[in-house]
């Protein structure tokens, strides 16, 4: 009996275990196919009770919570106003990126950039302060302009005159928010933002907010976030303002005091060209306009517009406008690294160019080499678009301007070319003229001559 009742239970047993033999009977029959015995996870599947899963799950949250609280206790700065609700971080903000609440920082690794040291030249340096203004004034910032209201507002006693704002009176709270601001970015390195910084942009005076931050003072982490955040949330115009007043003397100050550029400064440039026209406004041309723009600064800006992609008509609205602007010495070097895009430029763009190299032909000054690469650039990828006239005219420029090295290959570039509305077929006749022309040889396919056969 106690057989039976063995066999019975063999035989009958409870229907999970059935399911799991069942399973267990399939795996081995898979892996006899596949040659490979079952992992050990895979023979057999226990389920966990409502209970210990709980319990599993409460004591997860605890040490998430513990390791959570060691966190914040090694990094106090990261605490964002715990008192004040107006100032604390926003969880749900979906207006901002949530990459934007995760930023992790810059590692101190790579915390400086320099460009391409081998490619500043002493010599060549010091050529082109020939060509710097000695009456140049400095850079404006974001404090200038704010001082200048506030001096036309006591002026003024009653009433404003056209077009100027009023500065608005902010409330002691707002001011106080604002500059406590301003205290955490001095020190910031990751994390979230404060909940009153992301709202500057829906702000009417924004520039008056951001001036109680203290932009000045702010770490390069700090920079970073905040270019993300403006740029993606306002207008080109006001954008333009931003990069102009804050971000280019901040990039211009830590060149001079470094000789590098902050790794995080360098990364907050290339995400400032996501902005192309405010990119060009805000920073190319007042850096060009300054005329005080040294090779170093011009290397270092100069690689953004290399790695970064530029819509073309962008691109082809900065060379237009380098070419009319003064020549400051260092705007030679824009032009070659926008000319080396390779991009389509319009007939008006490429007599723009040709106007601008045309006003050295009488300067008594030394051109430097980058002035010379520039135009033998400007011949490499643009020859065929020019007329028979503005080629005569280059022709009598390199006459004036010379260059042992870089001359020849102008003229090379220039005389082996079409001029503009030509095709290709054009240069073609013109380069051989006596071309012969071959009649087609007649063939009778029933004449056919006799093959002779090697004798068996």
């Amino acid at each position: 009996m106690m057989k039976g009742k063995k066999r019975e239970r063999i035989q009958n047993p409870e229907p999970f275990l059935l399911m799991e033999d069942d399973d267990e009977t399939i795996s081995k029959a898979a892996s006899k196919k596949r040659n490979k015995a079952p992992k050990k996870h895979q023979q057999r599947q226990e389920l966990i009770s409502s209970k210990m899963s709980s319990k599993i799950l409460k004591e997860a949250f605890l040490q998430q919570k513990e390791l959570q609280d060691e966190a914040n206790a090694e990094n106090p700065n990261n605490i964002v106003f715990p008192e004040d609700p107006k100032t604390q971080v926003s969880d749900d903000d979906n207006d901002i990126d949530d990459d934007v609440d995760n930023f992790a920082g810059f590692s101190d690794n790579v915390s400086q950039y320099g460009g391409n040291e081998e490619e500043i030249d002493e010599g060549e340096a010091k050529l082109l302060e020939a060509f710097f203004s000695n009456d140049a004034q400095p850079q404006r910032t974001l404090a200038d302009i704010i001082v200048e209201r506030i001096k036309q507002k006591d002026q003024v006693s009653t009433g404003l005159s056209a077009g100027t704002q009023p500065v608005p009176k902010l409330d002691d709270s707002v001011i106080e928010i604002y500059k406590s601001v301003g205290e955490i970015f001095k020190k910031y390195t990751a994390g979230k933002l404060p909940l009153a910084f992301k709202s500057i942009p829906a702000k009417q005076h924004w520039e008056e907010l951001l001036y109680l931050t203290e932009p000045d003072n702010w770490s390069p982490n700090a920079m970073y976030q905040a270019t993300r955040i403006l740029a993606s949330n306002m207008s080109s115009k006001k954008v333009e303002r931003f990069y102009k007043f804050v971000l280019l003397p901040r990039i211009r100050k830590d060149i001079r005091n470094n000789k590098k550029l902050h790794f995080a400064l360098y990364q907050t440039l290339k995400k400032a060209v996501y902005k192309p026209a405010a990119f060009n406004k805000g920073i190319l041309f007042p850096l060009c306009e300054s005329r005080t723009c040294n090779l170093r600064e011009a290397v270092i800006i100069g690689s953004i517009l290399q790695k970064v992609s530029i819509p073309p008509l962008h691109s082809s609205l900065a060379l237009m406008k380098l070419s009319e602007m003064e020549y400051g010495g260092t705007t030679s070097y824009f032009i070659k690294l926008l000319v080396e895009k390779k991009y389509a430029l319009p007939y008006r763009v490429i007599d723009a160019m040709v106007a601008h190299f045309m006003r050295f032909c009488e300067d008594s000054r030394d051109m430097p080499v980058i002035w010379h690469q520039s135009l033998l650039a400007f011949m490499q990828r643009y020859k065929h678009e020019l007329t028979k006239e503005q080629k005569d005219d280059i022709n009598y420029l390199v006459k004036k301007q010379r260059h042992k090295m870089v001359t020849p290959e102008i003229l090379r570039e220039l005389n082996n070319s079409r001029n503009r509305g030509e095709k290709e077929d054009d240069l073609m006749s013109i380069s051989s003229p006596m071309s012969v022309i071959n009649k087609t040889i007649d063939e009778d396919r029933f004449d056919i001559p006799e093959v002779p056969m090697e004798e068996d």
